[in-house]
């Protein structure tokens, strides 16, 4: 057996991680974001192409959500004792299938139902990434393998959308889904050669959603991706008319080119500290995030202050699914999959509750009420990372590990 180390790109010298693998579950993620978000950088393009309005062609995005919202809970309960390997084949077929219909297809029906699909694929395949990289790996690596598996996913947002965005714009929105559709292919003979595979849950191992939901931990861990997420949501789905009310209307690529690098950092670090420090980088991350919201409400007016807020908002956030997944993971053990369910729900309801919440404090406030609003999310959410120090966000693990 093969017992050199290895330096990781994480920065520390450690047993060697199954890299091959956690990469094929970083492609997979990339896949699923970008499948996701690549219509809001084709919209008119589709618009022209199925003889649609941009408003509908913007409903790719939203039965994509559905179907994520909709499936995961449901599917992934039903799959417990489903091989692992088997299943993440057949989530990436839904990619396969979805797309090269999405590429083919002249009817807004069938695409739509393709979305939908896709949606599915997306709920199941995000509730067994986690689970999944955890499983490879020994108990003091698992928030590594992790943050390696969820590297897809700011790659996806910062540099996926705007490719694609970019590439429509010579070779058509089609063929940019064509592509999704070969690359989701070729990652399926990748997983199959390189992914180990393991069992499902055995039937006397498996608990109800109810029972899930009640071990100790999983609700604080659900709580704190609620509220942090819809607080991020309701500023970055609104970004471009709060930067409109602050003059820097055509500066939103740049802003969001800043909030994507340093997305990419914030991943990293995380990368480097979560498997010792996972409380005290939940804290950091939404205190960072607090500060931002607190300068983008107080210095708005200040192009460099919105950089710099921008800057420490995507620092605060690039990392904040893996803190998230790898808390849920270690809190709920053998039922990590079914919790991970749960988690994708809960991301899921925050993204639309992020539209819906952003939109009416922008009506009946305007963008100014954003900062108050934000401030009064993520202090809820440090109260209860505090209150969870037993289970959830535990500070005794921190404590082990730095003796």
């Amino acid at each position: 057996m093969e017992t050199s180390t290895t330096s990781l790109g994480f920065g520390a010298q450690s047993a060697r991680l199954p890299i091959a693998s956690l990469l094929a579950l970083a492609l997979a993620g990339f896949v699923t974001i970008l499948t996701e978000a690549l219509p809001a950088g084709l919209l008119p393009q589709i618009s022209v192409g199925l003889g649609i309005s941009e408003a509908l062609a913007g409903q790719f995005v939203t039965i994509y959500a559905i179907g994520s919202l909709a499936a995961a809970i449901p599917l992934t309960a039903a799959t417990q004792g489903v091989r692992r390997r088997p299943l993440l084949l057949a989530t990436l077929a839904g990619f396969v299938v979805a797309n090269t219909v999405t590429t083919f297809s002249g009817s807004f029906v069938l695409t739509m139902v393709a979305r939908f699909l896709a949606g599915v694929s997306a709920g199941l395949l995000w509730a067994l990434l986690a689970g999944y990289a955890a499983r490879m790996v020994p108990e003091h690596q698992k928030g590594r393998a992790i943050a390696i598996a969820m590297v897809g996913t700011p790659l996806a947002l910062s540099f996926g959308v705007p490719a694609g965005a970019f590439l429509g714009n010579f070779a058509g929105w089609r063929t940019c889904f064509g592509i999704m559709s070969g690359l989701a292919l070729i990652l399926m003979v990748w997983v199959r050669i390189k992914m180990p595979d393991y069992a499902g849950q055995v039937p006397n191992k498996r608990l109800s959603l109810g029972r899930v939901f009640t071990v100790a931990g999983v609700r604080p861990v659900l709580f704190v991706v609620l509220v942090f997420v819809l607080a991020h949501n309701i500023l970055y789905t609104y970004i471009a008319p709060f930067l409109a009310a602050t003059g820097m209307a055509e500066r939103i690529d740049l802003v969001l080119l800043v909030f994507g690098v340093t997305s990419l950092l914030g991943i990293w670090l995380v990368g480097v500290l979560i498997d010792r420090h996972l409380r005290m980088l939940t804290f950091t991350s939404t205190a960072l995030f607090g500060l931002a919201a607190l300068v983008l409400g107080v210095a708005a007016d200040a192009p460099t202050m919105v950089y710099v807020a921008v800057a420490t908002w995507g620092l605060a956030f690039g990392g904040a699914a893996t803190l998230f997944q790898t808390a849920i993971a270690k809190t709920a053990g053998d039922v990590a999959d079914v919790a991970q369910s749960m988690l994708v729900t809960a991301w899921n309801m925050a993204i639309a509750g992020g539209g819906i919440i952003g939109g009416v404090l922008l009506d009946r406030l305007g963008v100014a009420a954003f900062s108050p609003a934000l401030l009064i999310l993520l202090v809820a959410t440090l109260i209860v990372v505090w209150a969870a120090r037993n289970h959830g966000f535990p500070a005794h693990q921190e404590k082990d590990c730095d003796l």
